[in-house]
């Protein structure tokens, strides 16, 4: 049931458009920011697993590597395929695949991005199997980039559209869900709520760290990515502002690793290497 509910909430087209509005945008700006501080100007191979309708991917390919976008959504795949026709620095490859499975060589990426797979990911075994699989196809000091979503995220979320959607937060379902979220990490979309996201694992910012040192990486740190930014009152509105966007942006790069905050944001990248 899981899996099915995974795979029509990207196959009915969740991803288009959605960096491109809300905080959706500073997820975008900051994930990228992130991820340029970790990459030499020289050519990569890169492989986005899970790359879903291929945003980073095109965004990195733009910077003239060589990306292999991996996808298991066959209607993300298609989109993605569609989108690159047209392209300048075209991605290098865009198929369906698994990030448990992933079929590439041995020892032949230069960076792996997993920026949705350890969140839809339900189980400990299926997270392990994904982490195994980009250990196997990196070098040696090899880049992982890994994408959690806090488990606090539905409960910080619901008290930031309080009034817009009448108290959330008073619903015996939402808040059922919430409490399954803050005690087990895991995330089960009651059907009245078909906006959020799809059947998933939240993950606090150290569990996700010990995760990818067991599976033979060197954990660099781990990263808030909007950080508590997006509680800001009429967010879109005030991120048009140039000025106000650079004071969110600063303020979030100021509380990035502080492990206090880390976990206020919906989404952190934890950075490590593979050893």
């Amino acid at each position: 049931m899981g899996q099915n509910e995974i795979l029509e909430f990207y196959n009915n087209g969740a991803e288009i458009g959605r960096l491109e509005r809300g905080i959706g945008k500073i997820e975008f700006e900051r994930t990228k920011e992130i991820i340029s501080r970790y990459l030499p100007d020289n050519k990569l191979i890169i492989y986005d697993v899970g790359g879903g309708i291929g945003v980073y991917s095109k965004w990195l390919a733009g910077l003239g590597n060589n990306v292999h976008l991996i996808e298991l959504s066959s209607n993300a795949v298609e989109y993605a395929q569609k989108e690159n026709v047209d392209s300048n620095l075209p991605i290098e490859s865009i198929e369906v695949g698994d990030a448990r499975n992933i079929t590439k060589p041995d020892s032949s990426a230069d960076v792996v991005l997993l920026m949705g797979p350890l969140y839809h990911l339900t189980s400990i075994d299926e997270r392990k199997a994904a982490l195994n699989e980009a250990h196997r196809v990196l070098k040696k000091d090899g880049l992982l980039i890994c994408a959690g979503i806090s488990r606090y995220g539905s409960m910080l979320w619901a008290f930031s559209v309080y009034k817009e959607r009448n108290s959330l937060l008073d619903e015996t379902e939402f808040m059922n869900m919430v409490r399954n979220e803050i005690n087990e990490g895991q995330h089960i979309r009651p059907e009245k709520y078909p906006y959020l996201i799809a059947r998933a694992y939240f993950h606090l910012p150290d569990e996700l760290e010990i995760a990818v040192a067991n599976s033979g990486f060197k954990v660099d740190k781990t990263l808030a990515v909007e950080g508590p930014s997006w509680l800001v009152p009429n967010f879109e509105s005030t991120w048009e502002s140039k000025g106000s966007r650079n004071t969110i942006l600063d303020t979030v790069r100021l509380v990035e690793e502080d492990k206090n905050i880390v976990a206020i944001s919906p989404h952190f990248l934890t950075i490590s290497r593979k050893v």
